[in-house]
């Protein structure tokens, strides 16, 4: 279903876990903000596009929120962050939780059960059911299994009030054949995060798959579950977890997630600002060069690279570039997944729009061995790995640096705007 097929170049992220851990404490830990690796002899720079230079606005406003990346939680690379505060609904009993993991790629806020300390309540089965509303969300790698609550989401200034949330990891009930696929994936280690916080352009996880009557026993990843037995079901959008941004009182019409530059080999640290709202204050006008509608999911199905059509779609929440590439040296076992060229390498992919809107994206590629040799660095602008789902091109973090991207929430089933992605 699409909710999985738009998760699994996150999850690729999670398959490097293991080994940027290993490559962090080689190194000794994190570096200051400042920190690069001076190690290129090994790959060139010259083959590389110029690096855009935009700075993020100051996150001072009430519809902005800090974003970190740094060693958080587990020293994974390139895992943006903020820090996203839950409430029992109704009450002023709040948690404030740092280090969760800023995804466009995904849509509605997923906690870890062992960093939550408030009880938030949990939500009721659609349309009268008995038992416990447990959602499965599939990953490339593994999957994340956990109950479906309900809690008040305070970003910044921007509330969300009484909306479903997942806790990940928080059930025993047994996970259904139809779900598990890889690793379980419900702790900070595994995740490289306390939690997702998914702003992609979708208002719901799942949508209209899971709320028809005629497709949720083929599509549906929510499950009541009574006893020792779970049992797929059917979920109005409503009930589903759902995007916080939509939620908003004001500055729910979509964000924009600004990064700093970051030095070709690589910064011990980097910082941005995550912006609520497209054109409803003054430090949010929609300034982007080109726009780009979508499908639902935030797809851009008509684009192309290498002369060949595929699916592209831009994802902070993927920590590299994943695509195929045949012309592309893959790394050695040691950091096997990435791309680890001669020098450095430009590919293009031409994205393509609903609306017929179209631009050449330049993305820069260093070798993965080489830009990880310092193990002070965790932020990465030219970082490429092979891809983990046939015929797409994600375009992940390394191209939000030095960007201001845009991400337009789709509300067409209330006569609003289309979705959109722009930069």
């Amino acid at each position: 279903m699409q909710f999985a097929a738009k998760l699994k170049g996150w999850a690729q992220v999670a398959a490097t876990v293991a080994l940027v851990s290993l490559v962090a404490a080689c190194g000794g830990g994190g570096g200051s903000s400042d920190s690069s690796s001076s190690n290129s002899s090994s790959s060139s720079n010259s083959g590389l596009p110029a690096s855009p230079t935009a700075q993020p606005v100051s996150a001072n406003a009430s519809n902005t929120a800090a974003i970190t990346v740094g060693t958080g939680v587990a020293n994974v690379i390139n895992i943006p962050t903020v820090t996203v505060t839950v409430c029992v609904p109704g009450t002023t009993t709040c948690q404030s939780i740092p280090n969760v993991q800023v995804d466009t790629g995904s849509y509605g806020l997923r906690i870890v059960s062992s960093v939550l300390s408030v009880g938030l309540p949990l939500a009721a089965i659609p349309s009268g059911g008995s038992g416990t509303l447990v959602e499965c969300t599939n990953f490339a790698d593994g999957y994340s299994w956990g109950s479906v609550r309900t809690a008040t989401v305070q970003i910044a200034g921007e509330t969300a009030t009484s909306i479903p949330v997942q806790v990940l990891g928080d059930v025993n009930f047994s996970v259904p054949s139809g779900c598990a696929s890889g690793a379980e994936e419900n702790t900070a280690s595994a995740i490289g995060a306390n939690g997702i916080l998914g702003i992609g352009v979708a208002p719901y996880d799942c949508g209209t798959a899971c709320a028809s009557s005629t497709t949720f026993q083929q599509y549906s990843n929510y499950y009541a579950c009574s006893g020792s037995s779970c049992a797929a079901t059917q979920v109005p959008t409503g009930d589903q977890v759902a995007n916080p941004v939509a939620h908003f009182a004001t500055d729910k019409n979509g964000v924009i997630v600004e990064m700093s530059p970051v030095s070709n080999n690589g910064s011990g640290s980097a910082t941005g600002t995550l912006v609520f709202g497209i054109g409803t204050q003054s430090n949010n006008t929609l300034a982007a060069s080109q726009t780009f509608t979508t499908d639902a999911y935030g797809d851009l199905v008509n684009s192309t690279f290498n002369g060949s059509k595929l699916t592209a779609f831009f994802d902070s929440g993927s920590n590299a570039y994943f695509f195929a590439d045949s012309s592309l040296a893959p790394c050695s076992s040691t950091y096997s997944g990435f791309y680890c060229p001669s020098s450095g390498q430009t590919r293009s992919v031409n994205i393509v729009g609903l609306n017929g809107a179209s631009t050449t994206a330049n993305l820069g590629i260093l070798s993965a061995a080489t830009l990880f040799s310092n193990g002070n660095n965790y932020a990465f602008n030219d970082l490429a790995g092979q891809v983990g789902v046939g015929n797409s091109f994600d375009i992940g973090l390394p191209f939000f640096y030095g960007r201001y991207m845009y991400f337009g929430i789709d509300q067409t089933a209330n006569g609003g705007q289309t979705p959109y992605v722009g930069y």
